[in-house]
């Protein structure tokens, strides 16, 4: 599978393997924009700057952008923060989501000790709204294990995980949020569709991960 999706002298759209930061140096082979930055260079592209604009979490492997530039970066971080990037994911669940397909909104609190977030009742001090829509691709009646498809309609710390969960349905291999400890899989959660204004043209351009299952 290619690293690099697709790349102009803006931007770098690219798959992040599962286990690998999603920020980092350039000098971290370990993380994507180590990886990104030496894929580059055996392009033909000298000394290239990498500039993270959104995050997956560590386990999420699947679709990222990149910026190339300071001016794409400062354009990219833009439609992140007004929500003009549209990112969607699929993932396994335990259980049945009800209605098959809808929306779930949650007030969310990350305890940065903790690395966790958590669904709370009440709005106060480091609590933010989340929101996210879904709809149920099949459902395993034997091992009920659900797939659904995810649209993020905003970016929380462990979102996807964290609104499941709270609903008794924990991603498969996430035992952080309560998938049971005989759950052998690795984080069934993957990045699969971006799209997002061009830094230099403004046109949208959007990518879609050619498993979607």
């Amino acid at each position: 599978m290619n690293l690099i999706v697709y790349r102009d002298a803006e931007l770098a759209v690219c798959r992040k393997p599962a286990g690998v930061l999603s920020e980092g140096e350039l000098s971290d082979k370990k993380t994507m924009p180590g990886i990104l930055a030496e894929a580059l260079r055996e392009m033909g592209v000298p000394a290239p700057a990498v500039y993270p604009v959104h995050r997956l979490d560590r386990e999420t492997e699947g679709l990222m952008v990149y910026a190339l530039t300071e001016q794409a970066a400062a354009s990219l971080s833009r439609a992140v923060a007004e929500r003009s990037m549209e990112k969607h994911y699929v993932a396994q669940v335990h259980g049945k989501p009800e209605p098959e397909t809808g929306e779930m909104r949650d007030l969310l609190y990350y305890d940065r000790e903790r690395n966790k977030s958590f669904s709370v009742k009440r709005q106060r001090r480091g609590v933010k709204e989340a929101r996210l829509t879904y709809s149920t691709l099949s459902y395993d009646r034997e091992t009920n294990v659900s797939t659904v498809r995810v649209r993020l309609l905003t970016g929380r710390t462990h979102q996807i995980r964290v609104q499941f969960a709270s609903r008794g349905m924990p991603l498969l291999g996430d035992r952080k949020y309560g998938a049971p400890a005989s759950d052998p899989n690795a984080l069934a959660l993957r990045s699969v569709y971006l799209s997002f204004p061009h830094p230099k043209t403004g046109k949208i351009i959007t990518f879609e991960d050619e498993r979607t299952r």
